[in-house]
Order: C-alpha cells, then structure tokens, then sequence
C-alpha cells in the first residue's frame, strides 16, 4: 500500500500528459479532435501509475478535459496504482490548444500548403495562431454536443499557445488552486500545450523560452508548491 510521504509544509500536485494517441503516431495535428490511446498510449498511464504508486503518491481527485485520451491516461494509471477509482472532473478548458485549419493535418501536409518557416511559428512560438476554421467546417467545436452549454463566444476557431494559456488559466486559479490549498491531493492529466502554458506560468518563463519546453507524453511530472502555491521545485518521474 503507498503512504503519503509528503511535506505537510507544501503542497504536491502531478500533471501528466496523456500517452500516444493513434494521430500522434502519423504526425497529425490532433488539438480538439477526439482521438483515443494506442496500446502504447495505455502502457505509458500505467507505467506512469507503478512509478507514482512506488513514489508514495497518493490522490484524492483528478482533473483531465473533455477530450476521451485524458480519461483513458487517469484511468489505465489509477488501476496501475493499485487503487479505487478517484473522482474525475472533466473541464473544457484543459483541453489541448486548438489548431485550427492544421487539426487532422500532417507535418508534410502543412509544410507544403504553408511553407516551414511560417508552420514552425504556429506550433512552436507563443503568439502566432493557425488559419482559423470556417464557421460552418464540421470540425467546428459548435457542432460538438460536448460544448452545447457553453457561450458560442467562447469556442475557439483556431488559438496561438498565448490563447490556450489564458483559456487554462482560470480553471488553474478558480477550481484548482482552492481545491489544493484546501488540502485535496490532484492529478491532472491534460495535453502537451495546455501544461505548456501551465508550466510557463508557475516558473515564469518568456516566450523565447518557451518555444524550446518539451512536455513528454506519459510522464508523470510532480510540482511542489509552498502553501501559497509559489512553485518551489518540479521533477519528472522518467
């Protein structure tokens, strides 16, 4: 049974992006459509759950976005833990960064349409959005009934990492903190741009330093927080 071994003067909370999914393993561009794990996919949560389970961890409560693959990461690494099922919140705003026209595109594909140097800066920079989807293209998250309840403004055509990052942000501020502060012990298993902008946020990185944070899939990584949440130490658990 794993004990919890933390310092009861800071708070612990582990972010994981999920495992491979079946685009990530054509090189397409993924963002807001729902592709689930590969068999891979699912042995990294759970390799991630024995490493967090012999870690000592221990979780009252995950957070992932609506997006089925995060559901799957929690749920293949909590069984690899060894425990109950833990109360899952699923919010829109941790979905990952929507790409737009680029979303189901491959690296070649959008190399060719839009040149690579102008590509790179969609992707990799902080500032520079993709072409934004028409309106009436299918792939518009308004024709998602996962989104129905939401304000029409607030669906995203296409979004720069910039975009992405405020959109996150208040649920970090408004859900999370309070919930950490209170003593609960999270998991939140989002997507690779989304805990971009999360990280950038907590060790106050600039964009230039931005455009060269890897977060890889599978890997639980642990933040240590003082009681005021100032982040104070961060490790991969590789």
């Amino acid at each position: 049974m794993a004990t919890d071994a933390r310092n009861p003067a800071e708070r612990v909370v582990v972010f994981i992006r999920h495992g491979h999914s079946e685009w990530n393993l054509t090189d397409r561009f993924t963002g807001w459509t729902d592709i689930p794990l590969t068999k891979a996919g699912f042995d990294e949560a759970a390799a991630a759950g024995r490493r967090l389970a012999a870690s000592g961890h221990v979780f009252d409560e995950a957070h992932a976005s609506v997006l089925g693959r995060t559901r799957q990461t929690v749920e293949a690494l909590v069984a690899a833990m060894g425990v109950a099922p833990l109360p899952l919140f699923e919010n829109w705003r941790l979905n990952e960064r929507h790409y737009g026209a680029l979303q189901g595109m491959n690296k070649k594909e959008i190399f060719a349409a839009w040149g690579e140097e102008q590509s790179r800066r969609w992707w990799r920079g902080y500032v520079d959005a993709p072409p934004a989807l028409a309106i009436e293209d299918p792939r518009h998250p308004r024709f998602d009934a996962r989104y129905a309840g939401l304000d029409p403004a607030l669906l995203p055509a296409t979004e720069s990492l910039a975009d992405c990052q405020r959109r996150t942000l208040p649920y970090w501020h408004e859900v999370l903190v309070p919930r950490i502060k209170a003593g609960r012990r999270l998991l939140v298993a989002s997507h690779g741009n989304t805990l971009r902008g999360l990280l950038m946020h907590f060790d106050g990185l600039d964009a230039d330093a931005m455009m060269h944070v890897e977060v890889p899939p599978g890997v639980p990584l642990v933040y240590r927080f003082t009681p005021e949440l100032q982040a104070i130490d961060r490790q991969w658990l590789q």
